[in-house]
């Protein structure tokens, strides 16, 4: 048997109403790829009706916590589920966002943009290119200025939004004074492995974003953004090698909203293989 030291830190459930399979589906391949926990982390409610068709209503919060309390209970001594929570940061809300991440004895706030939803697309989306890339990245770093989150989740997501005229080198102009912000608050930032499904296939986010993250010792946490359950824990052997080749010898997860680092050598020793 491995020595278990690592936790999913980023899964969804049906109450998202865009993922499939339950929780206890998603804590069965947690405990598959030899995870010593598995957090929960589905999209945080919004008020006014915002993009009801990829989150639960507030109403259902209730159902969320019982869904997790009933999987914990039933993996009691062989898995650890954790609460968390995926909170759209929206700058307008930070009051109503504050009172969010009290509603639960959370174990993991993660804060995120979706550039592709009904609000942003409202509010911040501009058809200037690189002044809607200025906008997005500046709220990026807004996220971990608030000091409501624990992790900024897939960090450069809205590179899969404008792919025909995403060049990296140029989005450096803006991504760079948002690391150097980030890294002021000690926020984490994660790595998403979901990304190499998307239009530009690469993690969230790539390579270069990762060695200036390490530049300025910004703690980094793996999460898979699993919708479905074989997504737990996917792609995390590449994650970690890539995280090892810009210069990190450790990942992080969360509970109680305390960082743990796990070293990235114990954390590829603990992986299980699973078939797809």
């Amino acid at each position: 048997m491995n020595d278990r030291v690592l936790y999913e830190t980023h899964s969804h459930t049906e109450l998202c109403k865009h993922a499939q399979g339950s929780v206890k589906d998603y804590a069965m391949r947690a405990e598959e790829r030899g995870f010593k926990g598995h957090t929960v982390t589905c999209h945080n409610p919004l008020p006014w009706g915002w993009s009801p068709q990829v989150r639960m209503f507030e109403e259902q919060f209730q159902e969320y916590l019982d869904m997790i309390h009933e999987v914990r209970e039933a993996f009691a001594g062989h898995l650890d589920i954790l609460t968390g929570m995926e909170f759209d940061y929206v700058p307008e809300l930070e009051d109503y966002l504050l009172q969010q991440v009290t509603w639960a004895d959370f174990d993991y706030c993660l804060g995120s943009i979706h550039p592709q939803t009904d609000y942003y697309l409202e509010k911040y989306k501009v058809d200037d290119e690189v002044e809607n890339r200025r906008i997005y990245f500046d709220l990026i770093a807004k996220i971990a200025e608030s000091d409501l989150f624990d992790c900024v989740s897939h960090p450069d997501l809205i590179k899969n939004f404008m792919p025909d005229v995403w060049d990296i080198d140029q989005a450096m102009t803006d991504i760079i004074p948002m690391l150097d912000r980030v890294a002021a608050t000690g926020c984490a930032m994660e790595l998403n492995t979901s990304g190499i499904h998307k239009k530009i296939a690469e993690m969230n986010p790539g390579s270069e974003i990762l060695r200036e993250m390490q530049n300025r010792d910004i703690p980094v946490v793996i999460g898979s953004d699993a919708h479905i359950p074989n997504r737990v824990g996917a792609q995390w052997e590449e994650a970690l090698d890539m995280l090892e080749s810009v210069g990190y010898t450790e990942i992080n997860y969360f509970i109680q909203r305390q960082r743990t680092a796990v070293a990235i050598s114990d954390a590829r020793n603990s992986l299980l293989t699973v078939h797809v």
